[in-house]
């Protein structure tokens, strides 16, 4: 897969992904998303099966994740793509910026990007988003992608420890 908007290109994964990965999660503000300090020890093969993930193309069952970059670089700033919530039995939106490339609009251009592509690409009429209340960053860039608010309530995604007050989010065809 590849994408395209002003700034940013979002690719498959490559192996060669893993030290930027490992790079963006080293000051453990991925690690509610399951990339903790110590993600070098297993990145590779988690690289190994997202490439598998991609070319089975299959949102209702898989984890799809794609690198962001920035075009003119070619420097990894981020990740996007979709997963599915077997316990909501809805596919969610997935992204995450490397903290020292925040507060650029990456987030917002990345969701929205691949969210038009999600709706080309699959007969699937609506896509979810899942944000942590005290995430504001994240819940405004999923709000300027196209994302409305459906509800907020007590969640406990799959990393988190205890229920977490959560904003829900959706975008439909």
């Amino acid at each position: 897969m590849l994408l395209e908007t002003q700034r940013l290109t979002i690719r498959d994964v490559k192996p060669e992904d893993e030290a930027p990965f490992v790079e963006m999660a080293s000051d453990g503000s991925l690690q509610d998303i399951g990339f903790d300090k110590d993600c070098g020890r297993w990145l590779g093969k988690w690289i190994v099966e997202a490439k598998e993930f991609a070319l089975r193309d299959t949102p209702d069952t898989d984890y799809l994740a794609y690198m962001v970059t920035l075009k003119e670089e070619c420097k990894a700033v981020g990740s996007v793509g979709c997963s599915y919530y077997e316990d909501l039995g809805e596919i969610g939106i997935t992204y995450f910026i490397g903290a020292q490339y925040r507060n650029h609009g990456y987030a917002a251009e990345a969701v929205k990007a691949y969210t038009e592509y999600f709706f080309k690409h699959y007969d699937v009429q609506k896509l979810i988003a899942t944000v942590r209340a005290e995430n504001a960053p994240s819940w405004k860039a999923v709000e300027k992608a196209g994302f409305k608010l459906t509800e907020k309530k007590l969640y406990k995604d799959m990393n988190d420890e205890k229920e977490e007050l959560y904003h829900f989010y959706e975008i439909t065809k």
